[in-house]
């Protein structure tokens, strides 16, 4: 049974409308980037909890989790009202195998999010452990509209620290945004358009494609890499090319 602690909210950050980011002081155990906690509330005399993931690094003390608001959602609307000094109750034990360790080598791994599941990537790339084991990185944010792409100044920011290994790809669905591929993402892979935009060649042979998000964009992007790149999903018992996790 998760054991709950009560962390204090340090920081909260409006991106837009519905999309918020919380930074929480409170007495965790040590994660594994790509891991998630779950926060509660008690509303109505019931602990309401969701999962969010981590986007700050292992050894940052500063917890940051990046949250959308479901209008008709009974916590995350709450959340999105929090202010710095409020308490909030979170999981002191992290979980969920969304992890390097889970990854095999390989020349080119991909990375593909959509909305806040953007947070894992983050938390793996800020903590830049293992990942020496890829000549290659691309890490490719998929969003509704431009204003969406909260983290952009972080991506580019990665970008420079990586020095030439991580390429970073922006993608918006309900407009033509400067700087991003417009669509969606299984339709940019499948003719090829994602693959022109980093400048990397995506296949069986060389590539390692993780899933995070909406959970119609992972069947969706399984399905075109399966008929289009000949990928299988991953398993401990039967190496792949694709690991994923659903968002909700």
């Amino acid at each position: 049974m998760a054991e709950w602690v009560n962390g204090k909210v340090t920081q909260i950050t409006h991106w837009t409308e519905t999309l918020f980011s919380l930074t929480l002081d409170a007495p965790i155990d040590s994660f594994t980037a790509g891991q998630f906690a779950k926060l509660a509330l008690e509303i109505d005399g019931e602990r309401v909890q969701r999962a969010y993931s981590y986007v700050n690094a292992p050894n940052d003390p500063n917890l940051e989790l990046y949250l959308v608001t479901v209008p008709e959602g009974k916590l995350s609307p709450k959340l999105n009202q929090l202010q710095p000094g409020a308490e909030v109750m979170i999981t002191k034990e992290a979980a969920g195998f969304f992890v390097l360790e889970e990854v095999p080598d390989c020349d080119t791994l991909w990375m593909l999010a959509t909305g806040t599941a953007i947070g894992p990537y983050l938390s793996i790339l800020q903590q830049g452990q293992d990942l020496e084991r890829f000549n290659h990185l691309v890490l490719v944010h998929a969003a509704r509209f431009a204003r969406d792409l909260s983290y952009l100044p972080l991506m580019q920011q990665l970008q420079q620290r990586y020095q030439g290994k991580l390429r970073i790809q922006t993608v918006v669905s309900r407009e033509e945004a400067a700087g991003s591929l417009t669509g969606r993402v299984p339709a940019l892979i499948e003719d090829g358009q994602l693959e022109a935009a980093v400048g990397l060649t995506l296949n069986a042979e060389t590539s390692h494609v993780m899933l995070c998000g909406n959970p119609q964009m992972v069947r969706d992007t399984q399905q075109t890499l399966k008929e289009c790149h000949q990928m299988r999903k991953h398993l401990r018992r039967k190496p792949g090319h694709i690991t994923s996790e659903h968002y909700w």
